[in-house]
């Protein structure tokens, strides 16, 4: 009894009564007192019989011929574990990929790609445009000489000239037609849902219904959150595969990479 006579004597010299703590201990939880605590029941996450089937193949090839209900939940156990990890990792990775820093004050921007790509979409377009300008005038030119002595080149531009001239008017009649159709029909009326006023309208039509059916008698407004979804592509997959050292040199990933 040596140390129980040294744990009051400590207890004494700090000034702690341990029957009084005892007792309050106990008065607060009284509830707890007595009570039995059992574990949830251990469920699988996958489906135990076709894993066990599995595992039976894979372990025949190594000459195991039995293997228990624990091994098959374990291994259960782990690949939800593991997919949960790749989930969580794949998920900020596609939340970081979706931030916009266009508004942050700390951020400055450095280069903008897709103002450059539609700088140069604009000079291949002028481009075109200039080079069938000169085409269209060498046919013409051929088209309106008069030669006796034509070369078959003469004749091939000649025959060019002509179907780029039908195809212009062509071209010119679907425009004129389209313009007739569309004076014909009229311009479009805006729908009815379509209209700013109308929707202030009807919601508060509807926000006055509720609050009377509430009993409170005037117009609530609710206004529900929209939750925001993440969106995983496989370009973050393939970014994550890149990253861990288990998949960075998998076949997994070479298939990926050629999807």
């Amino acid at each position: 009894y040596r140390d129980d006579d040294d744990i009051n004597d400590v207890a004494s010299m700090a000034g702690v009564n341990l029957n009084e703590e005892s007792a309050r201990i106990m008065a607060t939880n009284s509830d707890l007192v007595g009570t039995q605590i059992q574990s949830c029941k251990d469920e699988p996450f996958l489906a135990a019989i076709p894993l066990h089937k599995r595992i039976l193949e894979m372990a025949k090839k190594l000459g195991i011929t039995d293997v228990p209900a624990e091994v098959v939940t374990f291994i259960s156990h782990a690949t939800q574990n593991r997919l949960r990890t790749v989930i969580e990792k794949v998920t900020v990775i596609t939340q970081h990929r979706m931030e916009s820093h266009k508004d942050d004050e700390w951020y400055e921007q450095a280069t903008d790609v897709r103002s450059q790509l539609k700088f140069f979409e604009q000079l291949e377009r002028l481009e075109k445009q200039r080079k069938d300008e000169q085409e269209r005038e060498i046919l013409l030119k051929a088209a309106k000489s008069r030669s006796r002595q034509e070369d078959p080149e003469q004749a091939r531009l000649k025959q060019k000239a002509k179907e780029m001239q039908q195809q212009e008017l062509a071209q010119m009649r679907q425009r004129d037609a389209n313009l007739t159709a569309l004076a014909a029909i009229g311009p479009r009326k805006k729908r009815k849902l379509d209209s700013p006023g109308l929707l202030a309208m009807g919601g508060e039509g509807l926000g006055m219904s509720g609050g009377s059916q509430a009993g409170l008698g005037t117009p609530t407004s609710r206004q529900y959150a929209r939750q925001k979804i993440t969106r995983v592509n496989l370009r973050d997959f393939i970014f994550y595969m890149e990253q861990e050292r288990e998949t960075s040199h998998s076949l997994l990933l070479y298939r990926a990479l050629l999807k």
